[in-house]
């Protein structure tokens, strides 16, 4: 029997049902943080935006205190960028992404001018430097610019982060909280913890569950891991087959509901970035429309933080200094879009408060 062929709109609402963006979940932000394999974090606010967006009655300062706690921590994570993760997760993840971000290191514009580094004599150097304990990133790279004369300081510490698993600690990303970017060394700032075996099949099970259906594409594009395909192969017992309107083969583990195609989807307000459109290869799944993307992406980012209507992007909200939240729509809503808009940016302003 040919693999079943699923819409768009079933692939649009099982993403947000499994993102837990149809209705707002009742799990700790612990749990969600794990069950979305982190969230985007570049900046402070977003984390909280999206668990905000996706759990009951969120207590922003309970985030914050997981931080503080070490129970949460911030690191470079998939596709190069800036994750809140637990202990375990950072730890498990950092050792698959590794060897994406070694290729980072060596390629992005910031590192590149230390490539000629040797490796274990950078990562020597570094644990050196933090030897007695967190210090300032920009510290950091003087004291590598110590190690190594005549290497640029940015270019060794951009390197480090890349190739050394390094924590933002707090007050950074922090509630309400302003800091600079202080690291330490993610295994002494978890210490207890224990170094979990970096199962890719483990991940690819967790990431059908927060962003499937997908291809073995999909997994990379989230991911920067490579060879997925034959993870996927390993796992063919527990996958189910699909296919999208375009004839792409699709896999999802078997036992996981689809959401049905007339699910209703709320108004939603997410920061200015999300998983829930970086981690597919195409992201047409919540963001079909281009002219609507490239309106929220610059040429360094994302220009907004986003709103969306029916399962899609339709827009952008800032905060001005007031506390008033702005929006700029891409369409014009409906009677009903409107009021269910007007209630999230209530409810924003209040939590922002």
């Amino acid at each position: 029997m040919p693999p079943d062929t699923l819409s768009h709109r079933v692939l649009n609402r099982t993403l947000l049902q499994r993102q837990h963006l149809l209705t707002r979940a009742t799990l700790s932000p612990a749990d969600e943080i794990e069950h979305l394999l982190g969230l985007q974090a570049q900046e402070a606010l977003p984390p909280y935006v999206s668990l905000w967006s996706r759990l009951r009655d969120l207590d922003p300062t309970v985030v914050s205190a997981a931080l503080e706690r070490r129970t949460a921590v911030r690191l470079l994570l998939m596709r190069g960028t800036i994750h809140l993760v637990s202990p375990r997760d950072a730890l498990l993840l950092r050792a698959l992404v590794q060897p994406q971000l070694d290729r980072q290191a060596g390629t992005g514009q910031d590192s590149r001018r230390a490539a000629e580094v040797d490796r274990d004599d950078l990562r020597r150097a570094v644990a050196t430097a933090l030897a007695d304990g967190p210090v300032p990133f920009a510290v950091l790279g003087e004291l590598l610019g110590g190690t190594f004369p005549g290497v640029p300081e940015t270019a060794l510490a951009q390197r480090a982060r890349c190739e050394v698993p390094l924590v933002q600690v707090p007050p950074r990303g922090l509630w309400q909280r302003s800091g600079g970017v202080v690291v330490d060394l993610l295994q002494s700032w978890v210490a207890d913890e224990p170094v979990p075996d970096p199962d890719p099949a483990e991940v690819v099970r967790r990431y059908l569950c927060a962003y499937g259906p997908a291809s073995a594409a999909d997994v990379t594009t989230w991911s920067g891991i490579t060879g997925m395909r034959a993870v996927l192969r390993s796992l063919e017992d527990e996958l189910v087959p699909y296919r999208d309107e375009r004839g792409r083969a699709l896999v999802d583990l078997a036992g996981v509901p689809l959401a049905e195609a007339e699910t209703p989807a709320p108004v939603r307000l997410l920061g200015r970035y999300d998983n829930l459109w970086l981690s597919h290869a195409d992201r047409d799944r919540v963001t079909p429309d281009r002219e609507k993307r490239g309106r929220w992406m610059g040429s360094n980012g994302g220009l907004g933080a986003t709103v969306f209507v029916d399962g899609a992007l339709e827009g952008l909200w800032r905060r001005t200094p007031s506390g008033r939240v702005d929006v700029e729509l891409f369409r014009r809503l409906t009677g009903g879009e409107r009021a269910d808009l007007d209630t999230e940016l209530d409810a924003l302003e209040t939590f922002l408060a």
